[in-house]
């Protein structure tokens, strides 16, 4: 990714982390990296254009569950959370921030997304929403004392990206894969 845009890229990360994380060191090191960079399984985890549960269940071959880590609202932000994402034997796989206009969905639609007791990707899916994922650019992640704490030490990868819903820019979202 050419200098501007993956400074673009963190910029973006940076921003969804600021929602939850005080100091930017506490979380860990963002630095955007091409799609080459990245090793297997990580990259075919990360470089599409799909909804991250997707990608998850089948990677490790099962649902995976989801953990509400911290929620945000007001202050310019309609609703956000911290989340992780378990496998098998609730082994955590993916740690993630959205960001989302709840008003571009339906009002059952974002009941069940404050809920929290389902992935993004799977209810928008249930309910039928036309997403178009976007905007995606790869990133490697050294963990910090915030995201040790949540995902463990090793360094690892993750993307930012956008999700339009029935065509209209809602979604912005961190997602960082746990274990390969």
């Amino acid at each position: 990714m050419s200098g501007a845009d993956g400074e673009q890229a963190v910029a973006r990360a940076a921003s969804l982390v600021g929602l939850f994380v005080g100091q930017a060191d506490d979380f860990g090191t963002l630095s955007s990296v091409s799609a080459a960079a990245v090793p297997q399984p990580f990259r075919s985890l990360l470089d599409h254009r799909s909804h991250m549960t997707v990608a998850m269940e089948r990677h490790h071959g099962c649902p995976v569950a989801l953990t509400v880590v911290a929620e945000a609202r007001g202050a310019g932000v309609d609703y956000a959370r911290e989340i992780l994402l378990t496998g098998p034997g609730g082994r955590v796989v993916q740690f993630g921030i959205v960001r989302l206009d709840l008003a571009a969905v339906d009002a059952a639609t974002a009941a069940r997304i404050r809920a929290g007791d389902v992935p993004l990707g799977r209810v928008l899916l249930e309910a039928g929403v036309l997403c178009e994922v976007g905007d995606v650019a790869l990133l490697e992640v050294v963990p910090g004392a915030h995201l040790r704490r949540l995902i463990g030490p090793r360094t690892t990868f993750g993307r930012v990206a956008g999700i339009a819903l029935d065509g209209r820019p809602a979604v912005e979202l961190l997602e960082i894969v746990a274990t390969g």
